[in-house]
């Protein structure tokens, strides 16, 4: 199509040239100027139609063709762009599904954990609101000592007494919390103490100069206990020994950090009135090492009786060797005389048996009898001296 546009737009150029040339040749002079232009003017239009003509229907058919060759490009491209896209809107899915999930599964977890922290708040008002009974805290700082003590394996080897009671040497009647055995015979007194009240202002208290002054009266009621519990004086209980010192169980590290924080002073003050302040993981350890005494006692004592074992056989082992050599001798003692029978026998019965056989009246010849040579071997007390030093 563009050939034809171009090969029509040469000849209206041609037709043009020769037309305006061809007046000047043939017509005479009396042709006017006028006419000429206008002839010129004609063609040119038609030219001009022409050449719009033959530009358009190649521009219409060159946008034909680009608008196929494009449509045949964008279909080869996208036919993998559509087989892309279906992939990618699968996993899009997938990934909204896993979403969808991993939200429901994450909304659940924060609801429960959501619950569980209200749960908490309500158990630590409740706990907060019930120690301030005195009565509440001593029993709660008593179940707080039996549960170190359990953890301690204490309750299986029962090498503690709750409520046990005595009297020290002045007469008073006295009564720890718990009395721990120890392995020597002796007994260690643990008391169970909850200062609480002071503490629990300081932890509301929002100023530090409150905080500061009610954690310092809440280490001088920590002290007050320590003087009270080194006044019993438990060591000297009439029951038996006792080391030197009782331990004041405080159920709780942060009471006892903080009352030793304002009063840095609290654990010399009390280690001089024998008195130990102990925390849920001191006493803990203490507990261990007393459970390890214990089981090394046992060890101890199941050797001692292993030695009595081997006293009490070696002593039976030398009666069974004297009866050994009773009836050796009593053995002896028959077999000498069974062979003396054999020797009688052979040397007086047996020449006249044979004569019989001599005779003819006798049958298959007797044999003599045999005498009996073994001696018993007896256990020699020495070699039962040597095996058993």
């Amino acid at each position: 199509m563009e050939i034809v546009a171009i090969i029509s737009l040469v000849v209206a150029v041609i037709a043009v040239v020769w037309a305006v040339r061809q007046p000047a040749k043939t017509q005479n002079a009396a042709s006017s100027p006028s006419d000429n232009a206008a002839l010129a003017q004609h063609i040119a239009a038609e030219v001009k139609t022409q050449v719009s003509e033959a530009a358009t229907t190649a521009l219409n058919a060159n946008n034909e063709t680009f608008l196929a060759l494009a449509d045949e490009k964008m279909k080869n491209l996208q036919a993998p762009l559509d087989t892309q896209m279906k992939k990618l809107g699968t996993e899009i899915e997938k990934l909204e599904a896993s979403n969808k999930t991993r939200k429901g599964a994450v909304d659940q977890l924060m609801t429960s954990l959501g619950t569980q922290i209200s749960e908490l708040h309500t158990t630590t008002n409740t706990l907060s609101t019930a120690l301030r009974s005195p009565t509440y805290r001593g029993s709660w700082g008593e179940q707080q000592l039996r549960n170190v003590i359990e953890m301690a394996g204490m309750v299986q080897y029962c090498d503690f007494e709750e409520q046990a009671h005595g009297e020290n040497r002045e007469g008073n009647i006295v009564r720890p919390d718990v009395r721990v055995r120890l392995p020597n015979g002796a007994h260690l007194a643990i008391d169970a103490k909850t200062p609480y009240e002071h503490y629990a202002l300081a932890q509301e208290a929002t100023d530090q100069e409150t905080v500061d002054l009610e954690l310092k009266k809440h280490a001088a009621d920590l002290k007050s206990h320590v003087d009270a519990l080194a006044s019993k004086k438990y060591w000297e209980h009439n029951d038996g020994p006792a080391p030197e010192y009782v331990i004041l169980f405080v159920p709780g590290e942060s009471f006892l950090a903080d009352a030793a924080r304002a009063r840095p002073q609290l654990l010399e003050e009390a280690m001089k009135k024998r008195v130990l302040l102990a925390s849920p993981v001191n006493l803990l350890a203490l507990l261990w090492a007393v459970h390890q005494g214990w089981q090394e006692a046992k060890v101890s004592e199941s050797a001692r009786d292993v030695a009595e074992l081997g006293k009490e056989l070696y002593v039976r082992a030398g009666v069974l060797i004297d009866h050994f050599a009773t009836t050796g001798a009593r053995l002896k003692s028959v077999v000498d005389a069974f062979n003396k029978l054999v020797g009688s026998f052979d040397s007086r019965f047996m020449p006249q048996l044979r004569k019989f056989n001599d005779l003819g009246v006798g049958g298959k010849e007797l044999d003599n009898p045999s005498g009996i040579e073994a001696t018993p071997q007896l256990p020699q007390v020495e070699e039962l001296e040597d095996s058993g030093d």
